[in-house]
C-alpha cells in the first residue's frame, strides 16, 4: 500500500508540477516573474526526480536497501536545488513588488545559500551511506532555515503592506514546509515514520507554486479586461 501511494503522489507530482513549470515559461516574458516561476517549478522538480524516482523504484521492485547510494545522490542534488528554488523565490519577491537598491539584502541572501551549498559539498555528510551524521545533517540546515526565515518575513512584510490577495498565502507555505522538512533532518534516525512528513513537505511546495500559477492566470484575465 505504501509503494502504490508514494509512486502514485510522486508521479502526480513530479509531472503535475513539471507541466505547470513549462506552462508559465512558455506564457511569460522572460525578464516577467512568472517567468521565474516556472524556473522555479522545473528547478523543484529537477532535483526531487534524483531522489523520488530511485525511491520509486526501490519501493515497487527491490527494496530501498539496494537503492542507498541513489538515494543519498539525490538527497545531495535536493539539497542543492531546494536552495537555488528559495534563491530564485527572492528574486521573484524582487520583481512582483519592484524592489530595488537592496545590495546588503542580495548580498546576505547569496552568502547563506553559497554557505548552504558549501557545507553540502562537504564529504563528512556522508551522502551515500544512509542518512549520514546528525551533526551535519544540522550544521548544513543552519543557513538554508536563515534563507527560508529571511523569504518568510519578506513576503509577508510585502503581501501585507501591497494587500496583495494573490500572494497573501505565500509566507505560510514556506513555514509549513519548513514545519515538516526539519523534524526529519531532526528525528528520522530515531523515529523513521517522521520520514511521513516529506508528503505534506512536498504538498507546501505545490502550493507554492500553485499561487504563482492562479496568480498569473488571473492578472492574464484582468489585463484582457481591461
Amino acid at each position: 500500500m505504501q509503494a502504490l501511494f508514494e509512486t502514485i503522489f510522486d508521479l502526480v507530482y513530479l509531472i503535475g508540477i513539471s507541466i505547470i513549470g513549462i506552462q508559465m515559461i512558455s506564457k511569460s516574458k522572460k525578464d516577467s516573474q512568472f517567468f521565474l516561476f516556472g524556473v522555479m517549478a522545473l528547478v523543484l522538480t529537477f532535483g526531487d526526480s534524483f531522489h523520488l524516482i530511485p525511491r520509486m523504484i526501490g519501493l515497487n521492485i527491490t527494496g530501498l536497501e539496494n537503492f542507498t547510494f541513489y538515494l543519498g545522490l539525490g538527497k545531495f542534488i535536493t539539497s542543492i536545488t531546494m536552495t537555488i528554488f528559495y534563491v530564485i523565490l527572492y528574486h521573484v519577491w524582487k520583481k512582483r513588488y519592484k524592489i530595488s537598491k537592496v545590495q546588503n539584502l542580495d548580498v546576505l541572501v547569496y552568502i547563506l545559500s553559497i554557505v548552504r551549498i558549501v557545507l553540502c559539498l562537504i564529504p563528512a555528510n556522508d551522502w551515500f551511506n544512509g542518512n549520514g551524521p546528525l551533526s551535519w545533517r544540522i550544521y548544513r540546515n543552519i543557513p538554508f532555515s536563515l534563507l527560508g526565515i529571511l523569504i518568510i518575513y519578506l513576503f509577508y512584510k510585502m503581501t501585507r503592506e501591497k494587500n496583495d490577495e494573490n500572494f497573501k498565502n505565500m509566507y505560510l507555505t514556506i513555514i509549513l514546509s519548513f514545519a515538516f522538512y526539519l523534524p526529519v533532518v531532526i528525528f528520522e534516525d530515531s523515529y523513521p515514520l517522521v520520514g511521513a512528513l516529506m508528503v505534506p513537505k512536498t504538498c507546501a511546495y505545490v502550493w507554492s507554486i500553485l499561487i504563482g500559477y492562479f496568480a498569473m492566470k488571473k492578472e492574464e484575465k484582468n489585463e484582457k479586461i481591461y
